[in-house]
């Protein structure tokens, strides 16, 4: 289940760190994003691309700046820094989605043994909802790139969000009925590989569907074409690591093949708004 608890907590702390920002004078910016997300979990054979591809979803959030380098109590630009010129603070609130299924070498058409039957039956879900924050360098002026300089600007970015995770799980193995789905804790409907760890009491059962929360390190590359004089669009490029395997409801260690933890690649459009 969502920890709605630890979710309103931060964002309790992300709406009192604007309201500080605010009083400091600093300008602020708004923006939506949208756009698809590559999830990497242990369904399918990690690396190859039909696994890639074929576990996409969708990603959505809302974004908020703290500007250096202009000051709004006064309509003017701050101190003339190289931090106050080159960085801004991004606090984001996001929501993605991401159905997943295995793909790849083990289900491959010839792949005709009761195992891959099973693998092919099984199904999932990653459901995750994001709040945190990310440091934005922008190697370019901002000062010249608000003042039509130039009108793209890249930038990198780095920081940490908090994860709350709501994984589904299914199978259809041994369900005729196409709207019937079969018991993702009975063993017998699932490949038999994964269960060596557990049934030896050296592993959790590798499925677990109760949710949760976690940590996770974001990092992103991007650019901004300068619109208008108060609008932005955005290209991002994000990869987030979390810090738990079980963000998509499912870990196993058959023979070394899940050595890491979640991640995902999310490519987004945004619009970027200037309050002031």
């Amino acid at each position: 289940m969502l920890n709605y608890k630890c979710l309103a907590l931060l964002f309790f702390m992300f709406v009192t760190s604007q309201t500080v920002f605010c009083q400091l004078g600093f300008s602020h910016e708004i923006g939506v994003i949208a756009g698809p997300v590559e999830f990497r979990s242990d369904f399918g054979s990690r690396n190859e691309e039909a696994t890639n591809l074929g576990n996409s979803g969708i990603g959505i959030g809302l974004i908020h700046y703290i500007s250096f380098a202009y000051t709004a109590d006064c309509n003017c630009y701050s101190t003339d820094t190289y931090f106050n010129d080159h960085f801004k603070l991004r606090s984001e609130i996001s929501y993605n989605y991401t159905r997943l299924d295995h793909h790849g070498f083990w289900v491959a058409p010839d792949k005709t043994s009761i195992e891959a039957d099973k693998l092919r039956a099984h199904s999932g879900a990653a459901e995750n909802f994001d709040i945190g924050m990310q440091l934005e360098y922008f190697p370019l002026s901002i000062r010249s790139f608000q003042a039509f300089a130039y009108r793209i600007a890249p930038f990198v970015s780095l920081g940490v969000h908090y994860t709350s995770y709501n994984p589904k799980a299914s199978t259809r193995y041994n369900n005729p009925n196409p709207d019937a789905y079969g018991d993702i804790y009975d063993q017998s409907n699932l490949y038999p590989y994964w269960f060596d760890a557990y049934n030896a009491g050296e592993a959790p059962y590798p499925i677990n569907i109760d949710g949760g929360s976690t940590w996770s390190v974001v990092s992103s590359i991007g650019v901004r074409y300068k619109l208008g004089i108060l609008s932005d669009l955005m290209l991002d490029l994000r990869w987030q690591y979390y810090f738990s395997d079980w963000i998509d409801g499912f870990d196993h260690n058959w023979n070394n093949y899940d050595r890491k933890n979640d991640w995902l690649v999310w490519l987004n459009f945004g619009y970027v708004y200037y309050l002031d």
